[in-house]
């Protein structure tokens, strides 16, 4: 009976994950047909995040009622920054990129944010490389391997070949789709690698000042949608680039905004309380192969032989990053405090932000965003 159990919950948290990646595939998928199409892509940011506010509003207000307390003028300006940083510059870049090259070439680019994050860390002397020991001469291996499959993918094309029958040219999606990885495109998915690093790092003091998980999301994801609003009527201010109606952009809206921004977070959250903050990351390049596969197929784009040469260095390279920081998180020496007191003891807990990569830690007391993350995503499902 016990085993019966122990099989249930496994296949439960493996199921769970991969719908987290199936909702990521899916949101890539729609974006870029919508982005091909002439979607503005600030009017698409404004409205995706005020859904994904919207459903994530009851979770504030009922799970974290007793926290309610008047905000300083400080924990409003780093809430702002958060969301500009983090959301509007880093998604605002990341649609760019998306729309001048393909789903598959700008998700591989998500999957080397935790390694230039880890590279700002490291220039703002908030965490050590540590090459001394094994695990972090793999984990540097593993961060070159990922910066090495992103140039193969941008510089490298190899030979191009389509899976399935001739779906370039019967399938109407790809009828739209852009220039064959543009230089544009590409400096916009390293602009948004930056921010969504840049993001990371400031995380250390959002989560010192404002801990409350679900209402810094709500909070972040109304100021995203104001600021996003505010950037595209400036740019554009034709009602046609505004106007909602009921098709596939109007889909691909709610989708992003209920499932891949709310449902994402949750099943996230659900994760971490029974498997720690280092299971769920082992998922994510899932979400590179079945975008992949999908477009292929789906859209009817090529493939070149350089996207996934490069896609299986990245995929390698993650998995040795991840490896490398878990096995260094054990080799640490543990504090003698449980997680819960030392997440009340400790003022610069905080907790995990939304569409937080969650990576392993370090439990060394450097202040780092990674080990200020762990500490109070344990502190949070164990209280």
């Amino acid at each position: 009976m016990g085993t019966v159990k122990k099989w249930l919950g496994w296949s439960q948290m493996v199921a769970g994950m991969l719908v987290v990646q199936v909702f990521a595939t899916g949101q890539q998928l729609l974006s870029k047909v919508i982005l091909s199409q002439g979607t503005f892509i600030f009017a698409l940011m404004a409205y995706r995040h005020l859904v994904a506010a919207l459903c994530v509003a009851p979770f504030a207000f009922f799970l974290e009622r007793g926290n309610s307390k008047k905000l300083a003028w400080s924990t409003w300006f780093w809430l702002f920054i958060n969301a500009l940083t983090g959301i509007t510059m880093a998604m605002g870049l990341f649609y760019y990129g998306l729309r001048d090259t393909t789903a598959t070439y700008s998700t591989n680019f998500l999957n080397i944010i935790p390694i230039v994050t880890f590279v700002f860390s490291i220039l703002f002397r908030m965490e050590k490389l540590g090459v001394g020991s094994r695990a972090g001469k793999i984990k540097t291996v593993g961060a070159i391997l990922c910066v090495g499959g992103a140039l193969t993918a941008s510089l490298y094309k190899g030979k191009a070949f389509y899976l399935g029958h001739d779906n370039h040219i019967h399938t109407p999606a790809a009828i739209d789709v852009s220039k064959s990885h543009g230089s544009h495109g590409t400096f916009m998915l390293v602009g948004s690698c930056l921010c969504y690093a840049t993001w990371y790092i400031l995380q250390v003091k959002l989560l010192k000042v404002f801990p409350s998980k679900y209402r810094a999301t709500l909070i972040t994801c109304i100021m995203a949608s104001i600021q996003s609003a505010a950037i595209g009527l400036c740019l554009d201010r034709r009602k046609a680039a505004w106007r909602l109606e009921w098709n596939l952009q109007l889909v691909t809206i709610v989708y992003s905004g209920a499932l891949s921004t709310a449902a994402t977070f949750c099943l996230l959250t659900w994760s971490i309380a029974k498997r720690g903050p280092t299971y769920a990351p082992m998922f994510n390049p899932l979400a590179l192969i079945f975008v992949a596969i999908s477009e292929a197929l789906v859209l009817g784009e090529q493939m070149r032989l350089g996207i996934v040469l490069g896609t299986v260095m990245i995929i390698v390279g993650l998995y040795s990053f991840l490896w490398g920081r878990r096995k260094e998180t054990k080799c640490l020496p543990q504090p003698n405090a449980g997680v819960e007191e030392l997440g009340k003891a400790d003022p610069e807990s905080g907790q995990m932000q939304l569409k937080t990569l969650v990576i392993p830690t370090t439990s060394s007391p450097v202040k780092s965003v990674y080990g200020i993350e762990e500490g109070a995503l344990k502190d949070t499902v164990k209280s």
